[in-house]
């Protein structure tokens, strides 16, 4: 449902996100691409691909630290060599 949003209001995906300083920088790329997006149409899709990649980055970083402490409370996984 995150990633809709991020499509259709990508400030209010990302502040949702909790990412309130990319919010802050995907509403001066907005204005940006609004002014030049006149002009090369494929500008306008720039804010809703930033929100989408930023929103896709914190997800994988959240599961990444979530099983990065899961190995550190339980150990490494049977039949795992180091």
């Amino acid at each position: 449902m995150i990633y809709v949003l991020a499509t259709l209001l990508p400030p209010l995906g990302l502040l949702l996100n909790g990412q309130p300083f990319s919010a802050i920088f995907n509403l001066v790329l907005i204005v940006f691409c609004l002014i030049f997006g006149l002009i090369f149409h494929v500008l306008l899709l720039v804010p809703s691909a930033h929100t989408l990649i930023v929103v896709y980055m914190k997800r994988e970083d959240r599961r990444h630290r979530e099983v990065v402490e899961a190995i550190r409370q339980h150990g490494q996984p049977t039949g795992y060599r180091s």
